[in-house]
């Protein structure tokens, strides 16, 4: 077999697999890479047993065959490559990799002891890849990242009759995104770090789903994914968006966030980061205090509700991951002192943070 294939493409692909396998297991086999060739290009495949990912490479390709390699070690001798084109040739179990005066040679390993991945070729619903890719990535940060949490440590994708919504709580916090989609989809909810690696695969076109028992497969026009779900149910996160609106704030998300950056240096590590949030006659006072003395700061604002001005403390990380998401104007809506908060973009686009306030 030989293969002549550019080092960017087959980097990126290397890139993709290598944040799936293992480095190390106790199955030296899961470190390990499978390349299938055909005249089209290479198939690269790995597993984590929690992840199944394939993705495919254009390339030259002569007297297609298979092998397995060590996709870490591959991986690092692709990249520390001196050309840009690179050429593989596989002969008996010895595959060559040169490229410009470089060559190296790479045992492979028992192609026939290496676990079958299967990807189905039926989709029953497809989203748009693109927002759906950043959906996930604007509530990511309030999924969980404590084993004991359970479902909390997942992000669960809902179908309703308007389009589609992720959701993603770790108990403090929600952070919630609608988004437009279409088609009888599934209710389910995938684990936090699966959905990191569907991020980055997610690109353009369209992320077509199949459903199984426990599984989920995604397929794009060059990837393919096999997630494993989480079992048990996702708690009823509506009850806790306040309904009753008291006092309502508008201002630029950026002036917030670089306040809040300020003022949280002086913020008690040991107290949730505590920031108090101050409203009145059309100012926000943002304060904040620790062992090292108070840092103070006052933006203008634009002042609506029923409610002239009210008090709130909130930890100061979960307020920038908050702010994140949101670009122009955020809005800020606040229904007491002891109740959650609401943080969105003023202009609308889906996006909601809700967030439990600390005692004042």
């Amino acid at each position: 077999m030989n293969v002549h294939v550019t080092k960017k493409i087959l980097s990126e692909g290397l890139g993709l697999l290598e944040r799936v396998i293992p480095s190390r297991s106790s199955n030296p086999l899961l470190t390990s890479l499978k390349v299938e060739a055909s005249e089209a290009g290479l198939t690269l495949s790995g597993t984590n047993l929690e992840i199944d990912l394939s993705c495919f490479v254009p390339a030259e390709v002569k007297a297609p065959q298979n092998f397995v390699v060590p996709a870490h070690l591959f991986a690092q001798i692709v990249r520390n490559l001196g050309g840009e084109l690179v050429e593989l040739e596989l002969s008996g179990q010895e595959l060559s990799v040169r490229s410009g005066g470089s060559d190296f040679k790479l045992q492979t390993g028992d192609i026939d002891a290496y676990p079958p991945l299967s990807f189905p070729a039926q989709a029953d619903v497809s989203l748009d890849s693109g927002e759906l890719a950043r959906a996930f990535a604007s509530v990511r940060y309030a999924a969980s990242n404590e084993a004991f949490q359970a479902v909390f440590r997942g992000i669960k994708l809902e179908h309703r009759p308007e389009g589609a919504r992720v959701v993603a709580s770790d108990g403090y916090r929600v952070a919630i995104r609608d988004f437009p989609a279409s088609g009888d989809g599934r209710n389910l909810i995938i684990p936090a770090r699966s959905v990191d690696e569907l991020i980055r695969v997610l690109k353009d076109g369209e992320a077509r789903f199949t459903y199984g028992e426990g599984l989920l497969s995604v397929t794009t026009d060059r990837v393919r994914m096999n997630l494993k779900l989480l079992d048990g149910d996702f708690p009823d996160y509506e009850r806790v968006i306040p309904k009753e609106i008291k006092l309502q704030v508008t201002l630029p998300a950026t002036a917030l966030k670089e306040a809040v950056n300020r003022v949280a240096v002086l913020a008690d590590k040991n107290a949730n980061n505590r920031v108090e949030f101050l409203v009145s006659e059309g100012k926000l006072r943002l304060a904040a205090e620790g062992d090292y003395g108070r840092a103070q700061d006052t933006l203008d604002v634009v002042q609506g509700g029923t409610e002239p001005a009210m008090s709130l403390a909130f930890n100061a990380r979960h307020v920038l991951d908050a702010l994140g998401p949101i670009e122009g104007e955020a809005e800020l809506l606040f229904s007491g002192s002891t109740s959650p908060a609401i943080f969105r973009a003023a202009g609308g686009g889906g996006y909601m943070a809700v967030m439990v306030t600390l005692r004042v």
